[in-house]
């Protein structure tokens, strides 16, 4: 193929999959997304082999932060109110990690969705883990089992005082107010 009709398909193509491209393992620099996150100070990092969890690995990551106040947020890159709101969970860990908010995430996205949450991830920058839903499990079963409470919709912000229990739970995008004023609330909760 000619560099013209090259140049002729690029045209076409949207500049949010250009850039996508970039982020994509054995791109043009020779560098993979793990060599490139490697400097950019997150602990995350941005690699899209997020650690995979079924309802039993959520319990045993939801137990090492016992004691701890705790906010897990599960997004997806398909679901517009999780975008919006991500970014503002990322801040909003930085502002009360040195209070001991813990935060950790939990996208639902699918195996054909990882280079957009590559991309999503080193957009943000979030200084907190990331895990993934694994896939061919009962969703249903997860999403009850993570909270009786929780049907699927999405994002799905879940607060844990020290004792390990919700001490609530958001289900759609809310208000930074919102936020702050439940993370004061586990902020404040006593261990047990």
């Amino acid at each position: 193929m000619n560099r013209y009709r090259v140049l002729q398909i690029l045209r076409t193509i949207p500049a949010c999959l250009v850039a996508l491209f970039l982020f994509l393992p054995g791109d043009a620099s020779g560098q993979n997304s793990s060599a490139k996150s490697s400097g950019s100070g997150t602990k995350q990092g941005t690699s899209a082999d997020l650690p995979l969890i079924d309802l039993a690995g959520y319990n045993q990551v939801l137990a090492k932060f016992k004691g701890k106040p705790l906010l897990v947020t599960f997004w997806a890159t398909w679901c517009e109110p999780c975008r919006d709101e991500y970014p503002m969970i990322v801040e909003l860990a930085k502002q009360y990690a040195p209070q001991g908010l813990a935060v950790y995430g939990v996208s639902l996205d699918d195996d054909s969705d990882m280079h957009l949450v590559r991309h999503f991830l080193a957009q943000n920058r979030p200084e907190f883990k990331n895990y993934r839903q694994k896939p061919g499990i009962d969703v249903d079963a997860f999403y009850h089992g993570v909270n009786p409470a929780w049907s699927g919709t999405m994002p799905e912000t879940i607060f844990y005082g020290r004792d390990g229990k919700i001490a609530g739970h958001f289900v759609g995008e809310q208000p930074r107010a919102a936020f702050e004023q439940a993370i004061k609330l586990i902020l404040a909760s006593p261990a047990q």
